[in-house]
C-alpha cells in the first residue's frame, strides 16, 4: 500500500483541489499545503530531515528515511507530488513533509540572510547587529552610511 501527498505552495490552494481530483483510486491520496518551490532548497531540506536523497532529475526527488521513502515529482504547474510507498500511515507521512517544510522554511531564511549581509554594502549599509531569537526568527539591525 502507498500513499501520494500533492505539495501544493500555500499561495494556489485552489489548485490542491483540482489536483486531488487527479489521483488514483488504488493510493491513499491527501493534499498538503507548503511553501516548496526551489528545488535545490527542497533537496539540502529532506536532508536536514535525515533524507538520504537521491537526485532524479530536474523535476524528480527520491528519499529515504529511516522508516519511509518517497519519491517527490514535480508536474507541469509546478506542484510537487510525494508519493510514500511502504506504509498506509497517512499521519505519518504528512508529519514527514511538515518536517520537511519548516526545514525548508529555514534554508529560505538562511538564504535570505545571507542575501541581506552580502547586499548591505552596495546598498549603502552596515550590519550592526544579528540577533537569533527564541523562535527561530532572526533581528537584523543595519546603519544607514551617510
Amino acid at each position: 500500500m502507498s500513499i501520494s501527498l500533492i505539495l501544493v505552495p500555500i499561495a494556489i490552494g485552489a489548485v490542491a483541489k483540482a489536483a486531488a481530483a487527479h489521483s488514483s483510486p488504488d493510493a491513499a491520496t491527501c493534499t498538503v499545503s507548503t511553501r516548496l518551490r526551489d528545488r535545490r532548497l527542497l533537496a539540502l531540506a529532506l536532508a536536514d530531515t535525515g533524507g538520504r536523497v537521491t537526485d532524479t532529475g530536474p523535476d524528480a526527488i527520491d528519499v529515504e528515511w529511516e522508516r519511509l521513502a518517497a519519491q517527490l515529482r514535480r508536474d507541469t504547474d509546478g506542484i510537487w507530488q510525494a508519493h510514500f510507498t511502504g506504509t498506509t500511515d497517512e499521519q505519518e507521512c504528512v508529519a514527514s513533509i511538515m518536517r520537511v517544510d519548516t526545514a525548508y522554511g529555514r534554508r529560505v531564511q538562511a538564504e535570505v540572510l545571507n542575501r541581506v549581509r552580502e547586499r548591505a554594502p552596495e546598498a549603502g549599509m552596515t550590519l550592526v547587529s544579528e540577533t537569533a531569537n527564541t523562535d527561530a526568527s532572526v533581528t537584523m539591525v543595519l546603519e544607514v552610511n551617510r
